[in-house]
């Protein structure tokens, strides 16, 4: 196993149980507790956990894995996603963006379009494309390089969870500001009260992306539906596409589309 795949299980080990044993987690993984202790001892380091006598704690009371060691959850599912969202953006539009993995997948998607790069992108030669508003840093960071791509980042405070800017600064840009179409992820949504976060910072922003959009477009994984979150986002009247697996049940899809919500599983 390798020392990411096995960081990666130590930190779905804490945020399962709040705290791991080095004994176990030895066991658990196969490897030595000695590489276990080295392991806590790293991510410590890196503020993901709390140290203790023979183990570790979550590293805080609201306790979220950093987003780069959850980039390899459902990373297939999440990439088809990406594909399938980016093919809803026209060339020419403006897109805001929010944070969390299967968004950098939208992102990514988009970054590699054929028709918004090389000599058959449409538009003035060597201008932007695509316009994508983004409250990311992670985001931000991958598509500036973009020539296609004129990036706008709101201000704000960043959250390292997330690498996501949330606050007044980040309320105050995307007020001044319209969208053609918002992609918003989500840790949860549910077919009768609608999308949620973990965060209430980042539930307030999220929504101000959607008031600013003529077309909302949800982006989830299976996992997430008929889930349930500390911060309620909005309910599904604001959202006119859910974009998800096909873990989705015939149910689910039912009541979604009864919603008035436009279900793609990919």
């Amino acid at each position: 196993m390798s020392r990411d795949s096995r960081w990666n299980a130590l930190l779905e080990l804490v945020g399962k149980h709040g705290r791991v044993d080095v004994e176990d987690a030895a066991r658990t993984l196969d490897v030595s507790a000695a590489t276990i202790r080295r392991d806590l001892d790293q991510l410590a380091e890196q503020q993901l956990l709390s140290r203790t006598r023979g183990g570790a704690v979550a590293h805080g009371v609201s306790y979220e894995l950093a987003l780069r060691y959850k980039t390899g959850r459902n990373a297939p599912e999440k990439q088809a996603i990406g594909r399938a969202v980016a093919e809803l953006v026209a060339v020419g539009e403006v897109v805001g963006l929010t944070g969390g993995t299967t968004i950098t997948e939208v992102a990514r998607s988009l970054a590699v379009r054929s028709d918004l790069v090389g000599d058959g992108a449409a538009g003035v030669a060597g201008q932007p494309t695509l316009t994508v508003v983004t409250n990311a840093l992670n985001i931000a960071n991958e598509l500036v390089i973009r020539p296609q791509i004129k990036i706008v980042v709101t201000g704000g405070v960043a959250r390292p969870q997330s690498y996501e800017l949330t606050g007044p600064l980040a309320s105050g840009v995307l007020g001044e500001i319209t969208l053609d179409v918002a992609v918003l992820g989500v840790n949860a949504i549910d077919t009768e009260r609608g999308a949620y976060v973990h965060h209430e910072g980042e539930a307030s922003i999220n929504r101000l992306l959607a008031q600013q959009a003529q077309r909302v477009v949800v982006a989830a994984d299976s996992s997430k539906i008929g889930k349930r979150a500390f911060a309620r986002v909005f309910d599904l009247g604001m959202v006119d596409f859910l974009v998800t697996d096909k873990g989705i049940t015939p149910e689910a899809t039912a009541r979604f589309t009864e919603a008035g919500v436009t279900v793609i599983a990919v």
